[in-house]
């Protein structure tokens, strides 16, 4: 498969998402420069971690009209394959590509930290190979992480399955002591209805290599890539 990884002034994970993708996962990948506009014939894009234009205004609301985001948003509205991680998320959502949005932390802190995260259901690419009872340990690193959405679209993601992972403890129970954010029901990451686009915070390319100690993540690529190459 060949992934295309867009950067963006500030990105700062783009590096770490083309080595898992290229080097762990051994999949081609190119580099998209944000004012480019040929996804270079792409199976799939990724949004990765940072701060795009220095996080003014909000995460993702400048970065959401780079030229590049036109391009994205037509392959994601003719069904072509998009992941957005940490502040790719939050770009994701200010280009609607995504329900809800996501604001700053309740404690108005910036968190670091590995989080224990867990499937919520098997309905989407992204999670349909990782076991329900698994809990995954996947860092974090974000200011503006807390998920939110009115009361209707909540009901509407629950109802159709379009949450893809909660934030959980080690033991997978999802309480308020192991929700890091304040997120709306632990709401770790999110697909939109025809789950081809997703969005999460926790940074998988974080948790991939055997070097760091931690492959949790690659479970959620690979996860992606069973179901991509089962439909070639």
């Amino acid at each position: 498969m060949k992934f295309g990884v867009v950067v963006f002034p500030g990105s700062n994970c783009d590096e770490d998402m083309v080595y898992v993708l290229k080097n762990i996962l051994g999949q081609k990948v190119v580099k998209l420069w944000h004012k480019e506009h040929n996804l270079q014939a792409v199976d799939m894009i990724v949004l990765p971690g940072g701060f795009s234009y220095g996080d003014y205004l909000r995460s993702g609301a400048i970065a959401r009209f780079s030229p590049i985001m036109n391009e994205v948003i037509t392959f994601a509205q003719q069904g072509g394959y998009v992941l957005g991680v940490c502040n790719g998320f939050q770009i994701l959502c200010e280009a609607r590509l995504l329900p809800g949005t996501l604001i700053h932390n309740t404690s108005h802190r910036f968190i670091c930290k590995n989080q224990f995260i867990i499937a919520d259901n098997n309905s989407s690419p992204i999670n349909a190979s990782i076991p329900l009872d698994r809990v995954l340990k996947i860092p974090i690193a974000h200011g503006e992480g807390r998920y939110f959405a009115d009361a209707e679209t909540i009901k509407e993601i629950e109802d159709n399955a379009q949450v893809l992972f909660r934030y959980c403890d080690a033991q997978g129970q999802i309480t308020e002591a192991a929700n890091p954010n304040g997120s709306v029901n632990n709401i770790a990451g999110v697909t939109n209805r025809h789950r081809n686009v997703f969005g999460m915070m926790p940074h998988p390319e974080r948790a991939a290599d055997e070097e760091l100690g931690n492959t949790d993540g690659r479970l959620i690529f690979e996860s992606l890539l069973n179901h991509m190459m089962a439909n070639v």
